[in-house]
């Protein structure tokens, strides 16, 4: 198939329909002992954000779950991961904030649109696993598919059109062999890009049903959980299947936003992030 970027907008929708039908989904299974599992997406975290950033980590620390699954745009921006070699980085501090957590329990991540570049370095520094996107996981007697869910966007023609680039092996390579303080000037570039695209009003496509049933026939699952689109909520996509939307989170401005999504033999639970601090879910509760 030709590459995404050759079509006009309408017949890129249906392209990228026809890719998503066919891709193949990561499926494992949870350990037996596992009895609770917990999911997050989008802190978008930054120095900018200090109060966020100090949020994820109180969260951290307090979990009682087996694992941790955050499904993409951890960060603001990843601009490699030779910045966790630069003393003092934000990037640093953040690897070992997930190094102390993962020896508590497992972490897994996935790529978002804001840090696809995220890579093998940084997950064996802290002990996180990468998740391919889509991936399905088998707990509790029922296959749940994750996914961070812009692929799924397939009607944001912009964003789909970078992505395509974005995702190249070959155009990371190019990003990557730029020194570190020219990729740091590149990503505040394209951090104000998007933010002026947000100020024009420009309302990020929904995920696209066709997409999502298509995926979730393949995973033999009835159930999607994903981030991206900072819309939480529980979507019925037929009779049988639905999307569950997980929150972004921002603490440092007003009203607060942040939940955590928990898993365990009652089902899915949101948890506003105070009230998880609070009492978080205690093992066999349920």
């Amino acid at each position: 198939m030709d590459s995404p970027t050759d079509f006009s907008a309408a017949d890129l929708h249906e392209a990228l329909r026809a890719q998503l039908a066919t891709t193949a989904v990561h499926a494992f299974a949870a350990p037996a002992a596992w009895r609770s599992i917990e999911f997050i997406s989008d802190l978008h975290l930054q120095p900018q954000l200090p109060l966020t950033w100090q949020s994820w980590r109180q969260y951290l620390q307090a979990s009682t779950a087996d694992a941790i699954f955050m499904l993409g745009d951890l960060f603001e921006a990843w601009v490699g991961d030779d910045a966790l070699d630069e003393a003092g980085s934000f990037e640093a501090e953040c690897a070992q904030t997930l190094r102390q957590a993962s020896s508590q329990r497992a972490l897994f991540f996935m790529h978002g649109n804001r840090d696809f570049l995220v890579g093998a370095q940084f997950a064996q520094s802290t002990g996180m696993q990468l998740l391919p996107d889509p991936s399905c996981i088998a707990f509790l007697g029922q296959r749940w598919l994750l996914s961070h869910g812009d692929a799924l966007c397939v009607e944001d023609t912009e964003y789909q059109r970078f992505r395509a680039m974005a995702r190249s092996p070959a155009w990371q390579q190019q990003i990557l062999a730029q020194p570190l303080d020219q990729r740091r000037q590149l990503a505040g570039a394209m951090r104000n890009q998007s933010e002026a695209r947000r100020m024009r009003e420009v309302i990020t496509a929904d995920v696209d049903t066709q997409a999502a049933l298509a995926w979730l026939h393949t995973a033999h699952a009835p159930t999607l959980i994903h981030g991206h689109t900072h819309r939480p909520a529980s979507h019925p996509l037929d009779a049988d299947h639905q999307r569950v939307v997980l929150t972004d989170w921002d603490t440092d401005l007003e009203p607060v936003r942040a939940e955590v999504l928990h898993m365990d033999a009652a089902g899915l639970q949101r948890i506003a992030l105070n009230d998880y601090l609070a009492r978080p879910p205690q093992p066999g509760a349920c």
